[in-house]
C-alpha cells in the first residue's frame, strides 16, 4: 500500500532529499507519494513552488497525521536528533531512502531514517545508524561502522573499517584513512584527512587532521 511521506526540513537539504523520492518513484517504487513538506521555520516559497512541493506547516502538523510516513531532510545531525526524538516519543518509524543512482553492496545494514543520495557508494559489510545521510558522491568502504547522526558529507571518502560515533560530522571531501575510529560527537572539517584516531566531541582540520582548540 503507498503511504503519504512528509519530508521534515524545507530548505536545500531537503529539497536534495526530494530529489531522492521523486527519483525512487520515476523508478517505480511504489510504497511512497510525497505529501509535502513540514518546517518549524519559514520555508522558501518560491523554491519550494517551483517543485510543485506543497508546506504543510510546522513539524506538530505531521505529529498529528498518524498515517504519514516521514524523514528528516536536514543536514545538521543534532538537530536531526531532536527532531527524531519527538517521533520516538510519538511511536513513529522513519523511511529509509536511497537513490537508485547509489550503489549499495553486499552486507549492508541501513537502519531507519538513512538517506543515500545519488553517487554515493557503500561497499560491502557496512553498519549505518539510525538517521544517517550519506550525500552525493561520498564513499564508505568495506566493514565500516558508523553511528546514529552521522553525516558524510559530499565527495567524501570513508576508507575501510573505519568507526565513527554517533553524531560525527564529516565534512565535504574529507578522507578517513582505514581503521580510525572517530568519538561521537566530533567534527571533521573539509577537505581534512584524518590519519588516526580522534576522540569525541572535538573538531579536527587540515592535513593530517588535528584538534582545532577553541
Amino acid at each position: 500500500m503507498t503511504r503519504p511521506l512528509v519530508i521534515v526540513g524545507a530548505g536545500g537539504h531537503g529539497r536534495e532529499v526530494l530529489d531522492i523520492v521523486e527519483a525512487r518513484i520515476a523508478a517505480g517504487d511504489d510504497r511512497y507519494a510525497f505529501a509535502g513538506f513540514v518546517d518549524d521555520g519559514e520555508p522558501h516559497g518560491e523554491r519550494l513552488g517551483r517543485r510543485n512541493a506543497r508546506y504543510r506547516g510546522p513539524v506538530s502538523w505531521l505529529l498529528s497525521h498518524h498515517d504519514a510516513a516521514f524523514v528528516v531532510g536536514i543536514g545538521d545531525g543534532a538537530v536531526r536528533r531532536r527532531i527524531v526524538e519527538q517521533f520516538d516519543a510519538a511511536g513513529r518509524r522513519a523511511a529509509t531512502l536511497v537513490h537508485p543512482l547509489a550503489s549499495i553492496g553486499s552486507d549492508v545494514e541501513l537502519a531507519d531514517g538513512c538517506v543515500i543520495a545519488a553517487g554515493a557508494r557503500v561497499t560491502t559489510n557496512v553498519r549505518l545508524g539510525r538517521h544517517c545521510h550519506v550525500n552525493v558522491n561520498a564513499s564508505i568502504s568495506h566493514d565500516c561502522r558508523l553511528g546514529d547522526y552521522v553525516t558524510v558529507s559530499p565527495g567524501s571518502v570513508v576508507c575501510g573499517t573505519v568507526t565513527a560515533g554517533d553524531g560525527v560530522y564529516i565534512g565535504a571531501n574529507a578522507c578517513l584513512l582505514p581503521g580510525v575510529t572517530v568519538g561521537a560527537g566530533t567534527m571533521i572539517g573539509a577537505g581534512s584527512c584524518v590519519t588516526r584516531d580522534v576522540g569525541a566531541d572535538c573538531t579536527v582540520v587540515g592535513v593530517p587532521a588535528r584538534r582545532v582548540h577553541t
